[in-house]
């Protein structure tokens, strides 16, 4: 197939990218390239002839129009966003452009393009609209997010994410249009960029930097492998249905607290401190960041029961094997950290 990603320099884009070229696809990898798009994130395969890669903002609609005419793709997967929550604290407008207004500009233009297809090239066409659990806002301690669970985003990111899933919903049901919306679980694995739990966890310790915890380390979260997330695209894109919802979860929930000393604890048994002390006395607990959910946790049901699929790998040996990834890629980190993020908190400007 033909697949246009957008977002293929981030995080979950560079690892699906790389997924879908050794499935024998050629890809056209649209990227603005902000702050947590890097090149060095596919470096490994830009020389591939199945791969192209433009540095395009999904808001352009001239542009975003002529590059999906040009390549006349049998697929969108969209996953370009902004996507950190304290990051849309400070600056909630850039959310709403790229989630929301680029959101639309790719539903719209892939949209025109699909209804000028014909045949099976039409039957067969598919735009997945990769989004988050978090629209669905916060758990207590039981139960589960499902496929009917009501929005209730607390945070400027989610918000903007429930609209782009609501836009994505509209063009199904308004135009008939072949969209498929994902929700996952929190990510893990290589490539993530560092103002993310688990690299930033690693990154800090490192250094010999202190560790910070949002209030006591509380709240919980589902984490899912990325290589385990795009495993689940690609059964969406080949399997799913249109204008169905699917979400995506590890089934693997942790209190942010026991991660971080899980990581932690990893880390005293790969690279020792040379102080001999553990990495868990770099701890340190801040003031918590405003409307954070106390537990997310996805139910993947439909996904293994309708699409078969479900994740592969063991999840102790998965944090163990990301932890080890961070420590023999400091290149790939130094070349972010050399830039404008520092590991630096952000998401305190709200008043």
């Amino acid at each position: 197939m033909k697949i246009l990603v957008t977002g293929g320099f981030g995080f979950i884009g560079s690892n699906l990218v790389r997924l879908l070229l050794k499935s024998g696809h050629r890809i056209l990898n649209i990227d603005k390239l902000t702050y947590a798009g890097n090149v060095r994130s596919l470096a490994d395969v830009q020389d591939e002839e199945a791969l192209e890669s433009v540095e395009i903002d999904i808001c352009s609609q001239t542009e975003i129009r002529k590059e999906i005419r040009n390549f006349q793709p049998d697929a969108v997967i969209h996953l370009a966003a902004e996507s950190h929550v304290d990051r849309s604290i400070d600056s909630p407008g850039q959310f709403i452009q790229t989630n929301l207004v680029g959101t639309y500009v790719m539903l719209h233009e892939a949209y025109s393009y699909w209804l000028n297809l014909e045949g099976e090239l039409r039957d067969h066409f598919r735009f997945i609209h990769v989004s988050t659990d978090e629209v669905y806002g916060s758990l207590g301690a039981e139960g589960k997010f499902t496929e009917e669970t009501a929005y209730d985003p607390h945070s400027p990111y989610s918000a903007s994410k429930a609209g782009s899933d609501h836009l994505a919903r509209a063009w199904y049901d308004t135009y008939g249009f072949p969209v498929i919306v994902t929700n996952c679980s929190n990510n893990f694995g290589p490539y993530q960029f560092p103002e993310k739990l688990l690299p930033l966890v690693i990154l800090r310790a490192i250094k010999e930097e202190a560790i910070p915890v949002y209030g006591r380390g509380e709240n919980v979260r589902d984490w899912l492998y990325v290589e385990d997330h795009c495993s689940a695209l690609t059964r969406v894109l080949s399997h799913g249905s249109p204008g169905e919802t699917y979400n995506i979860g590890g089934d693997n929930e942790w209190k942010n607290i026991d991660l971080v000393k899980l990581l932690c604890g990893i880390l005293d048994d790969i690279r020792p401190r040379p102080s001999g002390q553990p990495y868990s006395t770099l701890i340190e607990f801040v003031k918590d960041r405003p409307g954070h959910d106390l537990r997310y946790a996805i139910d993947a049901t439909k996904i293994r029961k309708k699409l078969g699929w479900r994740p592969a790998g063991e999840p102790s040996a998965l944090f163990r094997s990301t932890v080890q990834w961070y420590l023999d890629n400091e290149s790939w980190c130094t070349a972010i950290l050399d830039g404008s993020y520092r590991l630096e908190r952000i998401g305190l400007d709200a008043k």
